[in-house]
């Protein structure tokens, strides 16, 4: 979903720890080469023209209205209508105005809703003469690819990278971790130079599954093959084996930290690192660990940098759109570099493109630069209706295997066990 439906996340995330939901697709689904078709209304040449509809959530929405003028000064026919609508409540209002007939004609999108969006007919699929998959940073764009075709544009991004004490790791003469067995041992140095954990890794509940998640595809794991899930493999029953033997080691603890005390046990050197995103930057800052604290990229299995997350938001034109025109035009103007870097300077959304932080503010503090560096090695879940059903599955099994209510193997047999109930839903 989107860095604010991490709100329903991000709040969760930055507030009882990590629990962030957000979405995707894994590269083997998405990176079928171009699959985009043309949408079903020509785009002409010239200016946007005629009312432009769209749903923006959360932060985006209330600032998206003012964030336009320029826009709607370079298209003086045109007019853009934003509705800020609650994260809450979007799925529910953006899967009836489908069902109606009665949708906007662009709207932000969770790229975890993209693949039940897209199944029902709703969105208009990317026309592929105003949008290069190139251009875009290669886990964002795949987010917005459902069988093999993109039904969106990534509008801004988001990554997880590994945050800790400097002090810390100095005292310990540690170097950032680039491998698995380099991380197990800089939370134990970590410990040993004072931290009571030497991570924080999230046990369980909400989100869980976008911390273990990495870890499981820097071993190899795949989520699905074609319409059938695929959780029950070697690599994943040894990456769920490898994140829980952080709690019976004692290097991070087994229960969901309250809102507001990562932060605080990080900045008191409680906690000595742990795995989050950029919206975490500001909060350990406020929180009062200024100067003793770093950002990299995550270790991989057997080198850096290691796969991580990636969700954000998309931008998709619906079928029922009066407005494909001016709509597609919109999105392309949100998707300019330098119109990405305004919009990061005005609600701190990451920019999708690459070329978007090779300057500007996104240079100008080194600790942000670290999300672009990590953006370039992504994947997120596949694209898929149920996608979200099955999320849940797996945040709870992992809870389970760190609690030690069931073995890594088990645990991992029963993602797959309820996964194939559910299904993928796609036909």
């Amino acid at each position: 979903m989107s860095r604010r439906h991490i709100s329903a996340a991000t709040a969760l995330a930055a507030a009882t720890a990590l629990a962030l939901s957000a979405c995707g697709r894994d590269d083997d689904a998405g990176g079928g080469g171009n699959g985009n078709a043309a949408p079903s209304a020509d785009i002409t040449d010239g200016p946007a023209t005629g009312t432009i509809e769209v749903w923006a959530m959360g932060t985006e929405g209330e600032a998206l209205g003012d964030f336009l003028a320029d826009f709607e000064e370079a298209n003086p026919d045109a007019t853009v209508e934003v509705t800020p609508v609650p994260w809450e409540g979007a799925h529910d209002r953006i899967a009836t105005a489908i069902a109606a007939g009665e949708t906007p004609d662009v709207s932000l999108i969770g790229t975890t809703w993209m693949g039940e969006f897209a199944q029902t007919g709703g969105l208009e699929p990317t026309p592929t003469d105003l949008f290069d998959e190139n251009d875009f940073f290669p886990g964002p764009w795949a987010s917005t690819v459902v069988d093999g075709t993109s039904y969106g544009v990534p509008w801004y991004v988001e990554t997880r990278a590994l945050f800790y004490r400097t002090d810390l790791a100095e005292a310990a003469g540690l170097e950032p971790p680039q491998t698995w067995d380099d991380l197990k041992a800089f939370a134990q140095g970590l410990q040993q130079a004072g931290a009571q954990q030497g991570i924080y890794l999230q046990p369980g509940q909400s989100g869980s599954w976008q911390t273990f998640m990495p870890f499981a595809w820097q071993n190899g794991a795949t989520l699905t093959d074609g319409d059938a899930y695929t959780l029950d493999s070697p690599e994943m029953t040894e990456a769920l084996e490898y994140y829980t033997s952080y709690f019976t080691e004692g290097l991070s603890q087994d229960t969901v930290l309250q809102p507001g005390a990562l932060e605080q046990m990080f900045a008191d050197g409680s906690i000595g690192s742990f795995i989050s995103g950029p919206w975490h930057i500001g909060l350990v800052r406020d929180a009062g660990a200024t100067d003793t604290f770093d950002v990299v990229p995550l270790p991989g299995k057997d080198q850096a940098p290691g796969t991580s997350f990636v969700g954000g938001g998309n931008l998709a034109v619906f079928t029922d759109s009066d407005n494909k025109d001016g709509a597609w035009k919109l999105i392309q103007y949100l998707t300019e570099t330098e119109v990405q870097q305004r919009w990061y300077e005005t609600a701190t959304g990451l920019p999708s493109r690459p070329e978007a932080w090779e300057s500007g503010v996104l240079t100008e503090d080194p600790v942000v630069a670290v999300f672009g560096e990590q953006l370039e090695s992504t994947e997120a879940p596949p694209a898929v209706p149920t996608w979200e059903q099955v999320a849940s599955v797996i945040d709870g099994d992992i809870e389970a295997a760190v609690r030690g209510a069931m073995s890594p193997a088990d645990a991992v047999a029963d993602m797959q066990s309820q996964a194939s109930s559910i299904g993928t839903g796609l036909q």
